[in-house]
């Protein structure tokens, strides 16, 4: 992987995005909706695309939300949407769209008290507590949808400046599954393909007074139930020295009100906004990315990591999180994810000895063997928080977590806090760690090591087609003829996940000393290698270069057929 030579850098002034003409474009620019990369994608976490591009323009937004109201009204759901937004630039003006679209089709919005920025979390708790007393008294559960809430974020999570994204969070508080996210995402593309015709619609200064539009406190709502599930107590009185840097994202101004009202020792790294990100180091790539598990974009935090016994980072819409500590450094999301399941599930007496573990088919065997020693039925899952939100709900699983920084888990008495990812619970949950064991969560992670062995990863790139991407996530087991991987026997070969049996849309190749796993990217012309070994860095390599050359081959074969 080439590595810019600006990494870790400031990006120079001509490089950053041109606001006036991104939100321009957003508004003149029309997608076709026969032409591929134009059309509503849903991806494993919303549709997101650049209005430079035709991928994220005003007709996307408009149609997508006249989509999801169709979607409403056909599964009977009538209690009110809750919408939130990050602080990408695209975001208000989707924003405005998305108000016009559900007003004029008498949907209750609720929207942020004083405009303030809205975290993932903060809606899907907002949905999770609304609900929370109609499920209780249906007797029907969650099949009853009359008078439920669900939700929209408007954010494309970390992606560059010039990027919007649209997400849709269904009743049970989750990212919608695939099912629902097909039914809109071909529903938008009828739409946009018939001129938005068929989209009601109405003027913005209308539909913001509307008797349909309310206001809700997102943030005092979110703040005050923190105390269900961290132990802010035990992080005040350790005294101990947190500092956040939020990005520049949604969360910007909910940590300030944590330590004032928690009055915990946290700093602020910057409280500033600014839809060009100008402050953020460019990432690996020479890109402005708000990645929070990225050594690259939080070179401004590892630059002053001394000054505090725990520091963390989330993304744009805080739904992921990146660990810091004195010694450690940046944790890999991964380690931390070992480490926050071994506390978890020793500390919380409550949750008793029904919830189990999720985790994702390209995240770390050290996960797998931190539930064995704890004996916990772990669940391996698709990439896609999507799949975690219903065990969250019903309590079957008590942490769900994602390689890629993204996490939540249950409250102290086990009944659901977020089904979607929770950069904030995540990273305040470090605080309790370091509280409550005298060791910070890369000091635990090395103690894991010492038990289980110590893994070394990796996630590379390779070019790929259409043709090809297409090809890897229909492979079968069948089509690996390969016997070994880096001197190892393959002792299983897997295109779904055992938790599920669902489609992992591409292929994992295993043995007793490491992994890889192969999937095509949603965007990009590439696809993915993600590996494991628990040998050596030069055992690692072998796997990553015979993981490539066997996917090649299983794809040739396919083309040949």
């Amino acid at each position: 992987m080439h590595i810019h030579p600006l990494a870790g850098q400031l990006s120079p002034d001509s490089a950053l995005v041109d606001v006036i003409q991104l939100i321009d474009a957003y508004y003149k620019q029309i997608p076709d909706a026969q032409v591929a990369a134009q059309r509503v994608a849903f991806g494993t976490s919303g549709h997101r695309g650049s209005s430079f591009q035709t991928s994220f323009n005003e007709h996307h937004v408009l149609a997508i939300t006249q989509a999801i109201c169709e979607y409403r009204q056909q599964q009977g759901i009538s209690g009110p949407l809750f919408l939130g937004i990050d602080t990408h630039a695209l975001s208000e003006p989707a924003r405005i769209s998305a108000i016009e679209v559900l007003a004029a089709n008498g949907v209750n919005v609720m929207l942020s008290a004083g405009d303030e920025y809205t975290p993932t979390p903060s809606v899907s708790l907002a949905i999770l507590m609304y609900n929370l007393d109609r499920y209780a008294g249906s007797g029907n559960g969650i099949e009853q949808n009359t008078g439920l809430a669900d939700g929209i974020v408007i954010t494309p999570s970390h992606n560059p400046p010039d990027n919007g994204g649209f997400k849709y969070n269904v009743v049970n508080g989750g990212p919608a599954d695939t099912v629902t996210t097909d039914w809109i995402g071909k529903r938008a593309n009828e739409l946009m393909a018939a001129d938005l015709k068929d989209v009601k619609r109405m003027p913005f200064e209308r539909a913001i007074h509307a008797d349909t539009t309310h206001r809700y406190d997102f943030m005092n709502t979110y703040v005050s139930e923190l105390e269900q599930i961290i132990d802010l107590a035990a992080i005040r009185q350790s005294g101990i020295r947190l500092g956040v840097d939020p990005l520049g994202g949604a969360g910007v101004h909910y940590w300030g009100r944590i330590a004032e009202k928690y009055h915990i020792d946290l700093t602020v790294i910057s409280d500033v906004v600014d839809p060009t990100f100008r402050f953020m180091p460019l990432d690996w790539d020479g890109k402005i990315r708000m990645d929070p598990s990225s050594p690259y974009a939080m070179r401004r935090l590892l630059d002053i990591q001394s000054d505090f016994d725990i520091a963390f980072a989330c993304d744009t819409d805080h739904d992921r999180h990146g660990i810091v500590t004195p010694i450690a450094g940046l944790m890999t999301p991964d380690h931390y994810l070992a480490v926050a399941i071994d506390y978890l599930f020793q500390h919380r007496p409550d949750w008793g000895s029904k919830p189990g573990i999720g985790k994702t088919v390209v995240s770390s065997r050290m996960i797998e063997h931190v539930s064995k020693r704890l004996r916990r039925k772990l669940y391996d899952m698709p990439v896609g928080f999507k799949w975690f939100a219903p065990g969250l709900f019903d309590g079957s699983l008590g942490f769900g977590g994602e390689e890629s920084a993204g996490a939540s888990f249950v409250r102290m008495d086990s009944s659901a806090w977020t089904t979607d990812k929770d950069g904030i619970v995540a990273a305040l949950l470090a605080g309790e760690i370091k509280a409550k064991t005298g060791r910070d969560p890369g000091q635990l992670y090395e103690q894991l090591t010492q038990e289980f062995g110590k893994p070394v990863s990796i996630r590379v790139e390779a070019a790929a087609t259409p043709a090809q991407k297409k090809a890897l996530s229909n492979l079968s087991p069948q089509q690996i003829t390969s016997k070994l991987l880096a001197g190892d026997n393959i002792t299983e070969i897997i295109t779904t996940a055992p938790g599920n049996m669902s489609s992992i849309g591409g292929v994992k190749v295993i043995t007793n000393n490491g992994w890889f796993a192969a999937r095509p990217s949603g965007t990009e012309e590439i696809y993915k290698i993600y590996a494991e070994s628990f040998k050596s860095e030069e055992h690692l390599n072998e796997i990553v270069a015979e993981a490539q050359g066997i996917v090649d081959l299983a794809l040739l074969k396919r083309e040949v057929k």
